[in-house]
């Protein structure tokens, strides 16, 4: 099995990484914070037009087709860049809404072209909250055998991301039923967690960049930083974890592309290492910033966030140990 990215796929992240460090995701995500999301719609829409939202849409609907392996060189570049907004929970409502049937098409084909912003529940998660639900043109919920359009959301919740809005939503119609709703879920969860490891993948690999870069320009003792045996080995296990935790991914989306049995067991082992790295990550970036790690005007605290937040988005590091070991 290859785990190495062909030059199609490393030709697809350089666009991508050019259109996001053009798009100036920092005030991107600082507007989205705040409850502005016009900057982010304009980059949603820009993305959607890079192919993005289309690869969990079917071609029949303007999409791309299910293509696992990009999909998570998509989310590891989205997760680089710290964009904002349900860019996981779109997809994973893409792939539930297809498993239902042709009925939902108008909704494949917004989501495929930007124009509708979808977001869901997580179906395994215990706490019914919604991403960015506030703002979404379409709100899923799946409660055991029934899915529903939510008609309303309660309050904004804190998160430990800003730029991650959780609210509950309430009310709605019944928009499917029945035990192959289940199975449908499933598979829109196994969607939503690869690309949320995949994101946290990105993060991780910002945050190393960033604190590389700082560390070679900070000084103590007229040495920089970096120079210091221990900054080194801090600086090396992070790297190691993410080298580590690159090929289980892509691993990951090669099983599922291939309908392998063991799909769902290598997508749990690959979120659980991205959360395990991303947490590092984020611990050693703020541990060799020292004091400006923990500023809020120091753009770095925009992916030390998200870390923290991805690391148990969809499915937590011993959730998804736990789902390895049962598999």
């Amino acid at each position: 099995m290859r785990f190495l990215l062909d030059d199609e796929h490393r030709e697809f992240a350089r666009s991508l990484d050019a259109l996001l460090r053009a798009s100036d995701t920092p005030a991107v995500v600082r507007a989205w914070s705040t409850g502005d999301h016009g900057p982010g719609r304009a980059l949603w829409s820009r993305l959607a037009e890079a192919g993005v939202l289309g690869l969990a849409v079917p071609e029949e609907y303007d999409g791309l087709g299910l293509l696992p392996v990009e999909l998570t060189v998509a989310f590891t570049e989205l997760g680089r860049h710290a964009v904002p907004g349900p860019l996981v929970e779109t997809v994973a409502a893409a792939v539930l809404l297809d498993r239902l049937g042709d009925r939902h098409a108008t909704w494949l084909r917004g989501m495929a072209s930007g124009k509708t912003v979808a977001t869901l529940c997580p179906p395994a998660d215990d706490t019914p909250y919604a991403l960015d639900a506030d703002m979404a043109d379409l709100v899923l919920v799946v409660t055991g055998d029934t899915l529903r359009v939510a008609e309303s959301t309660g309050p904004v919740q804190p998160s430990a991301d800003p730029a991650r809005r959780l609210s509950r939503p309430t009310g709605g119609t019944v928009l499917a039923e029945g035990p192959h709703l289940r199975r449908a879920a499933a598979y829109a969860t196994d969607i939503g967690t690869l690309a949320t490891a995949a994101q946290a993948l990105g993060v991780g690999r910002a945050l190393l960049d960033r604190t590389v870069s700082h560390v070679r320009q900070r000084h103590q003792f007229g040495r920089p930083i970096g120079s210091f045996q221990a900054v080194k080995h801090r600086l090396a296990d992070v790297l190691i974890s993410l080298e580590f935790t690159e090929p289980l991914i892509h691993a990951a989306a090669l099983s599922l592309a291939s309908a392998s049995e063991h799909a769902a067991r290598d997508i749990a082992a690959a979120k659980a290492a991205a959360g395990d790295t991303v947490h590092l990550a984020a611990r050693t970036a703020l541990q060799l910033h020292g004091a400006l790690g923990y500023t809020d005007e120091l753009d770095l605290s925009l992916w030390i966030r998200k870390a923290h937040a991805l690391r148990t988005a969809w499915g937590t590091p011993p959730a998804c140990r736990a789902r390895v070991l049962t598999a």
